[in-house]
């Protein structure tokens, strides 16, 4: 049977439309259609705003889980948790650490996404590591950095079902270009981050099919006007997409508005980053196996290095549009469409294109998250 939701405003492929209704049917999106809807089968949300829900490719944890755990039951709880923050789906997000940690995580992951349960849907992994440079290790352990190696990234996948999507690298390490291209055939989107490299071999990573940029400034060789590097790149290169932390720590309020200005909101993919102290409490955390204390807003190592986010990702997209450096609209997009299209999900994630997911929120002000469907069925706050 179809459903309907009507709300003041949805946000169509078009933009922003009234008098209209989204219809729903088994858990997909049938469309967005406008004039009379049958009484029996429609729920008036109200005069608010209705949207697709969120899709947060890059985050570590949250409500106390972490990823690196591996514990199916712990991830189910994040999965509860995530649609109060507006994300309904995401990529499980994992660290640099032992070959077999990560081969125990992406068992865990592949064990939920077989078998989901309440809440947000875990869309598959992201491998943040190990093959970074341990010059720019961030709040990553350089003990565990190594070069790239298909072999393991195929026996990694292996044991997630197929589901890592996506995988970082940096592009200076020996045998990256060959490693891209292998993990494009294996239908992986590549990106980079943690990295020292310079604007060359950035450019050869995406030639080779990198596409996108990790946490864009942070962890990565800076914008030198006699060499780009890593930033430069990320800026510049075409057909490419820059991750974005918008939580008023990681990326200062002007450095994010060179981002939408130079990469442009419909490459620009707002991320959490979060670790398990999200919807925590300030207190002493872990991530991975780093101590860390979350205090007013931040996450932070012993030496004061930032330590991913404690982020919620309706924050995120609010702050942008509070901030004016791009429209509620084009920042709610960043969260949802843009996140997709990045991993190659853009025709059933983040959208209301006819047999997409059924995800969706409901805004009664950009500042208050009022309700989340995961296909179809509303979650729980």
């Amino acid at each position: 049977m179809i459903r309907y939701y009507r709300a003041g405003h949805i946000l169509s492929e078009g933009g922003w439309v009234e008098g209209s209704a989204l219809a729903t049917q088994e858990g997909r999106i049938v469309d967005v259609i406008s004039g009379g809807t049958p009484e029996a089968q429609t729920e008036d949300l109200g005069p608010g705003y209705l949207c697709p829900g969120f899709f947060d490719t890059h985050i570590h944890g949250y409500a106390g889980v972490d990823v690196m755990d591996a514990d199916a039951a712990a991830l189910r709880r994040m999965c509860r948790a995530l649609p109060q923050t507006g994300v309904t789906r995401f990529l499980a997000t994992t660290l640099t650490d032992s070959e077999a940690r990560i081969e125990d995580a992406c068992r865990a992951v592949r064990e939920v996404a077989e078998h989901p349960g309440e809440g947000a849907r875990v869309e598959g992994l992201f491998l943040e590591g190990p093959f970074f440079n341990p010059k720019r290790c961030g709040a990553q352990e350089a003990a565990h950095m190594r070069l790239p190696e298909i072999a393991r990234l195929a026996q990694w996948q292996e044991a997630a079902g197929g589901r890592i999507r996506k995988i970082a690298l940096a592009p200076e390490l020996s045998g990256s270009e060959s490693f891209i291209r292998a993990a494009r055939r294996m239908g992986i989107a590549v990106a980079l981050g943690h990295s020292d490299a310079t604007y060359e071999q950035a450019k050869a990573a995406v030639d080779a099919g990198a596409t996108i940029f990790v946490h864009l400034y942070n962890a990565m060789s800076g914008l030198h006007h006699r060499e780009p590097g890593l930033v430069g790149a990320g800026l510049t290169l075409d057909d490419c997409y820059a991750e974005l932390i918008c939580d008023g720590q990681h990326v200062h309020a002007a450095a994010q508005q060179v981002v939408f200005s130079c990469r442009g909101t419909d490459h620009t993919v707002l991320i959490t980053d979060c670790m398990r102290a999200g919807g925590m409490s300030d207190g002493c955390y872990t991530l991975g196996t780093e101590p860390v204390v979350v205090q007013g807003g931040a996450a932070r190592l012993r030496n004061g290095s930032l330590a991913g986010s404690v982020l919620q990702m309706k924050d995120a997209v609010r702050a942008i549009a509070e901030g004016h450096r791009a429209t509620w609209e084009q920042a709610i997009r960043m969260a949802s469409r843009v996140p997709a299209r990045s991993v190659g999900a853009a025709d059933r994630i983040g959208c209301f294109l006819p047999g997409a997911e059924a995800d969706f929120l409901y805004f009664t002000d950009p500042a208050h998250l009022a309700g989340a469907w995961v296909s179809g069925i509303r979650a729980s706050f």
